[in-house]
């Protein structure tokens, strides 16, 4: 009867991740193809960039997942349910989702280290007129290796470091036999955990850059709107008619057959090139204000701005309450030695508080986790459509609708791979109690208070919320608690990586503020395009 139940709610939890996969399936297809370049795609690298795409959100939807199946293990009033009142019962399930976690982890090591570069590069290599079609497979081998290198390296040091060392007194050998012993007892499960923390670390990188750029630039964007389309294309229209009054006086000076100048030549090919962008700007603008989408956005304006209002709001709701977590683990923390590792929260969090408050109204509390999971996905394509993909100073590739490279697309996908690893930790700095715990309360006795100053030796049980204070076996930890606290010094870098998260969204938020409204066909006509990649673009 136990199992029977055991197994509907298990069914019930993995129905509704099965519901999320296809909605992100859906999703991850119309975003590809509404910024893949038609002109330049390629099936094999669309398909891998849709895959990719799904794996990072799925990875994404995981951590509600685990918090609902950790909580639904109780009943409101902090008792466990039939099917969960063994051990073994809450063990197996927990197992399961800690292989639900490794399985997708290692589906991204695949992505990040072996598939995405071997596609990246076979398009780079692929020629039409290479007559030997296994040429680029060879070449594109070639290249992933140095990938699939770091990768062993990486999974060579997590297996090969033990967290708790031999004795010093240990012979060689018997040191060597540990480390295997450790290989064996954890069944390489060390291993896969520190590659994907090494990915982690890197996706913090990405985050403090395009995600705290993003939750800025995206609500400003929203509230400030584009530029009045009308007069952009008189404004173009002028600058037209004045670039071609320069070049006919330029070429007046050659009438008598006398040759130009370097210097006019110079001045006139330049001339020459300003006028071909504004011209094809100007048909851009025209097409764009015959779009109906244009039209339709005009008339949504109102709902734009409010959007926009509630989107910074939540920004700083978030940005406040991971200050508010960094302040608390730098105040009552065991220090930079623990990972600054806290359990639950001493300071009020917001974020923490209200997933609190939501968690009797079934699935509120979940519905909001998603939420504010999905909203750092969705910031992170925002800061990186809006920065485009640098490598150091140099920008490699811009992400625009319709007319974005293959390779553009395959490092969109890899950056978000990186992005959502590191997104559980975001939401634990967020809300540490409830990423901990979830929903789960558990029964304590609480001694009656006296009455006119008589002592009582009278008790009653009462439910709690779990938090540190919880006895061990009445509070399941979620999985995804466990792995982000599996390397303490790993932990310690997020938790810096935090304050630099803060100042750079800060810093994005002037930024945005102090720029102008963004023309209504921004990044679709850049001196760097060629005349070419405007066919696509009308069809």
């Amino acid at each position: 009867m136990a199992s029977a139940a055991m197994l509907s709610e298990s069914v019930l939890g993995w129905g509704i991740f099965a519901l999320v996969l296809v909605v992100i399936l859906a999703f991850c297809w119309v975003y590809i193809r509404r910024y893949q370049s038609h002109q330049e795609s390629e099936v094999l690298s669309t398909i891998t960039a849709i895959c990719a795409l799904a794996i990072a959100l799925i990875t994404s939807a995981l951590l509600p997942v685990d918090i609902f199946l950790v909580s639904y293990m109780k009943y409101p009033n902090g008792t466990y349910k039939e099917w969960a009142a063994s051990n073994e019962t809450r063990a197996q399930m927990e197992d399961t989702v800690l292989y639900g976690y490794y399985t997708l982890y290692s589906i991204t090591l695949f992505c990040v280290f072996l598939w995405i570069p071997f596609v990246y590069f076979y398009y780079e290599e692929k020629d039409d007129d290479t007559a030997d079609a296994c040429l680029p497979v060879k070449n594109a081998l070639k290249y992933t290796i140095g990938f699939i290198i770091v990768c062993t390296a990486l999974l060579l040091i997590g297996a090969f470091v033990p967290l708790d060392p031999p004795s010093q007194n240990a012979t060689q050998w018997e040191k060597v036999q540990f480390l295997f012993q450790e290989l064996g007892s954890s069944h390489g499960l060390a291993a896969i955990s520190f590659s994907i923390s090494t990915l982690t670390l890197i996706g913090m990188l990405a985050v403090v850059t395009y995600t705290a750029y993003g939750m800025s630039v995206l609500p400003l964007n929203l509230i400030k709107g584009t530029r009045s389309i009308a007069y952009e294309r008189l404004e173009t229209t002028e600058d037209i008619d004045d670039i071609e009054q320069q070049i006919e006086k330029l070429k007046s000076k050659c009438e008598d057959g006398r040759p130009l100048s370097s210097r006019d030549r110079r001045k006139l090919l330049d001339l020459e090139s300003k006028l071909k962008l504004l011209q094809r700007r100007e048909r851009h603008l025209e097409m764009a204000e015959k779009n109906c989408c244009t039209r339709v956005g005009s008339a949504l304006r109102p709902l734009k701005i409010l959007l926009g209002i509630f989107f910074i709001l939540v920004a700083l709701l978030l940005v406040v309450a991971l200050f508010i977590s960094n302040l608390d683990k730098a105040l009552h923390s065991a220090g930079i030695n623990s990972g600054f590792i806290i359990f639950g929260t001493n300071l009020t969090n917001p974020v923490n508080e209200l997933l609190l408050v939501l968690q009797p109204v079934f699935p509120l509390d979940y519905v909001l986790i998603t939420v504010i999971t999905m909203y750092f996905v969705f910031t992170s394509m925002a800061g990186i459509r809006n920065m485009g993909i640098w490598f150091a100073w140099i920008r490699l590739y811009k992400i625009r609708p319709k007319r974005t490279r293959p390779q553009a697309l395959l490092f969109l996908c890899m950056i978000l791979l990186l992005i959502v690893l590191h997104t559980s930790y975001m939401i634990y700095s967020l809300a540490p109690q409830y990423v901990m715990y979830g929903s789960q309360k558990y029964l304590a006795q609480e001694k009656m208070p006296s009455v006119d100053g008589l002592e009582r030796n009278i008790s009653r049980v009462t439910s709690r919320i779990c938090d540190a204070a919880a006895p061990e076996d009445q509070c399941t930890v979620t999985r995804s608690y466990l792995f982000l606290h599996k390397f303490w010094f790993f932990s310690t870098i997020y938790y810096f990586g935090n304050w630099a998260f803060i100042g750079v969204f800060f810093i994005g938020l002037i930024v945005s503020c102090c720029k102008g409204r963004k023309s209504v066909i921004e990044g679709e006509v850049d001196p760097d395009d060629s005349d070419v990649s405007d066919d696509e673009y009308v069809h």
